[in-house]
Parts: structure tokens; C-alpha cells; sequence
């Protein structure tokens, strides 16, 4: 069960504050779509009562930051095992979205609830709500399923629960509203909390072991170099701790295969060194003297530059490669593992599909011996 929310109000003495339902579930979904960070505050909302293939429509249709789809349904005046049943053929439905359709529904989004803005696409939507310079390779690998209501019956809960357990991500939001003279209050409890729901989902989802080998993103400033990255030897990530801290997951002796995002996977190496600050990377000048690489590198210099007027470091790992390409030959394939973390270490089916393919196209294999760049 939730958490029942009651409020009062503090004074001379305590007056508790009167639980009083919304007029209508229109103002709730009125609510919802102007702040959706109510529910999850990483999530894009990208549709608004869209129609599905198979009749009915979806009450809000958002993304997540990994290019993954959240049906968001409110129980109106459907029985507690209607909206469950329904919420859930919705989520057979977005299962089977392509991109060039998620794309539609941002379209008819834009075009009926904010006319003014048909200029802005669903990428450019994306990069400036979740602060990157791309979309994740792969849209909808995953989807999420939330129901939003005042209450449920045990029953219904129950019945949530248990597909929780079986890897359905469907969980259940509670929004009651309370009123204080003319001052209105929204509170909020899950049904289950999301971390829970989401360790759930994980555990079902997780195909295959980790194999040991990491995945690493290389790009998000056009200062963030590859060649420099190739002949001096790293992997480098900056702009916060957000983005900085996954690369001490990197311990020396990890092979690592490094995808520019929109380009495709432009080389596999071994880590030799921890994470460092950039000013603490040294490199050799060209006349055996170990200097920053920021006295030999106008784009490193520039990368630290912009690291001291925000005030977070510029973060580097050195690396051993064992194989590169320049960007323009990068290897982008259908069915590849892709996504915008700095640093995976993946589970996903396309895991080892994607290693497998690599090796072959940089060709190696698994002895890890050295071999030169490409020019």
C-alpha cells in the first residue's frame, strides 16, 4: 500500500488541512503536461492524448534521457482492472514504435499544443531538455507503463506487484489534492517506489552477463578531439560530475570500446591509467619531455579553458589503443549497442553481438595484440 499523505496546518494549534477531490481528472492531466517533473523529472514530454493503431488514446507519452518511452495513463473513470488492462495494451503498442513514428506523434504534439513552435524537432527537443549534443543511437529498446490515480483497490495493487516481479515496468503514482481557504496543495505517492520497480525490471531483463569489457562514449564538445584522443592515448569526459565521475568505473587493465555518438565506434583499447584532471595528463612533446598536454594541444588548452570558467574539471583516462579509425571511417551498424552513458558496462543482448562485429571490422581478436592506427 502507499503512503497515506495527511496534512496540517501549524499554528496556535493543529488544523488538518481537508482532503478534497479535483474537479476533474482534466485538470490533473492539465497539471501533469505542463510539469511533468511532478512524476519524473527526467522525463521529455513528447505526445498528448495519442491515438493508437488500436483504438483509444494515450493520455501522455514521454522520454526518458535513453531515448525510452513512458505511457502515463490516468484512471478517470475506468475500474481499477480497466486502466490496468488498458494501460497495458497501450504498452503492446508503443513496444512496436519505430523512430520516423515517434517522431509523428512529436510532430502532432507540437502542431496542436504549441503551433508557435513547428520549427523545433524531436532531436533538437531532446538535446536542449536533457543537456547533450545527441540523441541516443537507438530509440524505444525499453518502455515504462504508469498509471495515475487517487486510489487503487488492493486487488489492482496486488496485480501491479506481481507483474513488477515478472519485468513488466508498470507501476502506480497517487496524486490526492487538499485545499486551505483559497490555497491548493498536490501531494504525491508510488505505489512502489521507482528504484525498487526499477531494480525489478533489471534483474528480469539481464540477458546475458557482463563480459567484462566496457563500453565508452567520446565526444560532446568539438574540443573533445579523437585525434587527439588517438595519438596521445585516451578517453576524456568534462562539464560535471555527472559526466566525469563514470570514468573512474575505469581501472587500468579494462578494454574498452569507444563510440562517437552519431558516427559510430571508432576504437578499442586497454586502459593504462586511473582518471585524472587534464592539467595532470602528461604527454610526450615530440622531443622525449613530459609535458600537459595542454602545452602541446590548442584543443586540450581550450577543453581546460572552458573547464575553469564553469568550474569543473575536464576529466582524461589513458589508454593503450589497440585499434583506431578517424570519425569519418567509424563503424555503424543496425543492431548495434548504443546509449549516451559515458561509461557502461552493458548486459544488454547487443552486447556481445556488437564486440563480436568490432573485432571482426577492426580486425583483432582476443589475444589483444597491438596493432597501428589507421591514417
Amino acid at each position: 500500500m502507499p503512503i497515506e499523505v495527511g496534512i496540517w496546518k501549524m499554528g496556535k494549534r493543529l488544523q488538518r488541512v481537508a482532503f478534497c477531490p479535483m474537479e476533474t481528472e482534466k485538470r490533473l492531466e492539465d497539471i501533469l503536461a505542463e510539469d511533468l517533473s511532478i512524476v519524473d523529472p527526467d522525463l521529455l514530454l513528447i505526445g498528448r492524448q495519442v491515438p493508437t493503431r488500436f483504438g483509444g488514446f494515450v493520455d501522455l507519452l514521454a522520454m526518458d534521457r535513453d531515448g525510452n518511452l513512458t505511457v502515463i495513463e490516468l484512471k478517470r473513470n475506468k475500474t481499477p482492472r480497466d486502466v490496468v488492462a488498458q494501460v497495458l495494451d497501450y504498452g503492446s503498442w508503443v513496444r512496436d514504435l519505430e523512430d520516423e513514428e515517434i517522431a509523428g506523434i512529436f510532430e502532432a504534439y507540437k502542431e496542436k499544443y504549441f503551433p508557435n513552435e513547428q520549427e523545433t524537432s524531436l532531436d533538437e527537443a531532446f538535446c536542449q531538455f536533457f543537456d547533450v549534443q545527441e540523441m541516443p543511437e537507438t530509440l524505444n529498446e525499453s518502455h515504462k507503463l504508469i498509471i495515475v490515480a487517487a486510489k487503487l483497490d488492493s486487488s489492482t495493487e496486488r496485480i501491479i506487484n506481481y507483474l513488477t516481479e515478472f519485468g513488466v515496468a508498470v507501476n502506480a503514482v497517487f496524486f490526492r489534492f487538499f485545499r486551505d481557504g483559497e490555497q491548493e496543495y498536490l501531494t504525491r505517492a508510488w505505489l512502489i517506489e521507482p528504484e525498487q520497480v526499477e531494480a525489478r525490471i533489471t534483474e528480469k531483463r539481464e540477458k546475458v552477463p557482463w563480459n567484462g569489457e566496457y563500453y565508452v562514449t567520446f565526444g560532446g564538445n568539438p574540443n573533445r578531439d579523437w585525434e587527439d584522443a588517438r595519438k596521445y592515448g585516451f578517453v576524456a569526459a568534462g562539464g560535471g560530475s555527472r559526466y566525469t565521475k563514470p570514468l573512474e568505473m575505469l581501472e587500468p587493465g579494462a578494454r574498452i570500446w569507444v563510440n562517437n555518438p552519431g558516427a559510430g565506434y571508432v576504437g578499442v583499447g586497454k586502459v593504462v591509467e586511473r582518471a585524472c584532471p587534464i592539467q595532470e595528463f602528461y604527454v610526450d612533446d615530440g622531443n622525449s619531455n613530459r609535458v600537459p598536454i595542454t602545452e602541446v594541444s590548442p584543443r586540450a588548452r581550450k577543453l581546460k579553458e572552458e573547464a575553469d570558467r564553469i568550474g569543473e574539471d575536464e576529466v582524461l583516462v589513458r589508454v593503450d589503443w589497440i585499434k583506431t579509425v578517424p570519425i569519418s571511417q567509424a563503424i555503424k551498424e543496425k543492431g548495434f549497442f548504443g546509449n549516451q552513458n559515458i561509461v557502461a558496462q552493458p548486459r544488454s543482448k547487443k552486447w556481445p553481438h556488437t564486440v563480436e562485429r568490432l573485432k571482426a571490422k577492426f580486425g583483432i581478436d582476443d589475444q589483444d595484440a597491438q596493432g597501428g592506427n589507421e591514417p
